[in-house]
């Protein structure tokens, strides 16, 4: 394991040019406290976790200090937001301080949340507050351990430093790790302000240094976008059978990787509904629950228009085609081992969509649902949650289909059953309130909520004594929290 000071870096967006990023020094915030960290995302870095306790750790993760072979820049980039096209937007209050290599060869990017103003700020001050950076630190971790492609935070740093939003909020920095910061958003920049020479730059980036093997197909780009296509099937496919809600998929928001990017007002269902909305700023839904799908696509669609001159529209068309199958074999594959299948039948599909109707109307809790119906024998376990639906007669129906089901596998270990259910259903998950509640207590300067949240967050699918409380059903307060876009 390293020191802070050993990490050793390779800035390789950084050495692209001044055409992709400017030079921009953090601005450190006041009185620098580590609010909680990530050992995981440490050993990402081949951090000892000890340094934790040093306090160059939170100077380092509060701009009041540089490795010398740091390059903070801030990226450039453009997208749609909201459907609309944005021509320049950019890293606003976040800086890549570089590229550092673990002793895998991986490289990782250092992007420091809230590190001030830079060219790209526009009418912004460059902060993120302590509310925002602790409900991505939580949920960058809680993804990851449910097996959702995602950033990763290494830590949250607090101050005493005032920012105002709607009231008045601390400032605070959060330290984000992903193989690439590249977004839909940059080929999007350079393709729109008809910068031909960059855009190969930056696509011949993109394909060396994270879709090395495309190269060796006949058509290296087609390979790429193809391979970007079935990674966000599959990961729209695991926000979906999750109840994960995004909140704001603006293709400056979609990572060139697939994985969950830039979150803001995020939720998990708490009651099922299909065209739950979690930002209060969605006036027009485009991003509820249930629109996940057709803008994952969508997204795609605007990604590929600024891919073209590099591949035939021809060629586009047909790897966009390729989303909808791909999102279907893959939600339909992970919603079976949640039911506890370990085959496939054609019917499973309209009976998961019974269910979820079921569900709908009868404000099922949709993560409670899946981890008790693993708790029992199925016909014990459907019989036990009969009474959490209005239409009775109605489960009852889909019951008797769901156990017939489950015996046409022939699979009569019931242990073996709820071990491999458990496995893949959580039983805890990050609630809105739950993190509500750690968030109004590290604003009183107590962290000590947020480090508990976060130690059972990452085994959703483990039972921990003592911890009960955390997967409990969110009291009427904390049903269908809407989320404001401010940090």
């Amino acid at each position: 394991m390293k020191a802070l000071d050993e990490l050793i870096f390779d800035n390789r967006f950084a050495r692209l040019g001044d055409a992709f990023s400017t030079s921009v020094l953090p601005d450190p915030i006041a009185e620098p406290r580590l609010v909680v960290a990530s050992e995981a995302a440490m050993n990402l870095l081949d951090l000892d976790p000890a340094e934790t306790f040093s306090p160059t750790f939170a100077e380092l993760f509060s701009g009041h200090k540089l490795w010398s072979e740091a390059e903070p820049r801030a990226m450039v980039y453009s997208g749609h937001q909201f459907g609309s096209y944005t021509p320049r937007l950019g890293d606003g209050r976040g800086l890549l301080l570089g590229e550092v290599v673990n002793s895998r060869g991986e490289h990782w990017d250092l992007h420091l949340k809230g590190a001030g103003q830079t060219p790209y700020s526009r009418m912004g001050d460059g902060r993120a507050v302590l509310r925002s950076s602790i409900r991505e630190f939580l949920a960058s971790e809680a993804l990851h351990a449910l097996g959702i492609p995602t950033t990763r935070a290494l830590c949250v740093v607090g101050s005493d430093s005032v920012v105002w939003r709607e009231t008045q909020e601390r400032a605070a920095m959060l330290m984000r790790l992903a193989p690439s910061h590249v977004r839909y958003g940059h080929f999007e920049y350079f393709y729109y302000t008809r910068q031909p020479e960059q855009q190969k730059i930056l696509a011949e980036h993109v394909l060396n240094e994270h879709f090395p093997h495309c190269l060796g197909a006949a058509e290296p780009y087609l390979a790429m976008f193809r391979d970007i296509v079935e990674r966000n099937a599959e990961l729209t496919a695991k926000w979906q059978a999750y109840g994960f809600c995004h909140g704001v998929m603006n293709t400056d928001n979609m990572s060139i990787l697939g994985i969950t990017f830039d979150y803001g007002p995020f939720a998990f269902l708490d009651d099922f509904d299909a065209n739950f909305i979690c930002n209060h700023s969605d006036d027009q839904g485009r991003y509820s629950f249930s629109n996940q799908v057709p803008i994952a696509h969508w997204n795609l669609s605007a990604l590929a228009q600024a891919l073209t001159p590099f591949i035939s529209v021809e060629a586009l068309r047909e790897a966009l085609g390729l989303f909808l199958p791909l999102y279907e074999a893959h939600y339909l594959d992970l919603m079976r081992r949640r039911l506890g299948f370990t085959q496939a039948e054609e019917e499973d599909k309209p009976l998961i969509e019974r269910l979820l109707q079921l569900m709908q109307n009868s404000g099922v809790d949709y993560s409670q649902f899946f981890r008790r119906l693993g708790d029992q024998a199925a016909e014990l376990a459907v019989q036990r949650l009969r009474d959490d639906f209005v239409d009775i007669k109605g489960f009852d129906t889909w019951g008797q289909d769901y156990s017939a089901r489950v015996e046409r596998e022939g699979n009569t270990d019931d242990a073996a059953r709820t071990a491999r259910m458990h496995a893949v259903n959580p039983l805890y998950v990050l609630r809105n309130y739950l993190a509500q509640n750690a968030i109004d207590a590290a604003q009183r300067g107590d962290y000590e909520e947020v480090r508990r949240l976060h130690t059972v967050l990452i085994r959703p699918f483990d039972a921990q004594p003592g911890m009960e409380a955390y997967a409990e059903r969110p009291p009427e307060w904390g049903k269908h929290l809407e989320i404001s876009c401010s940090s």
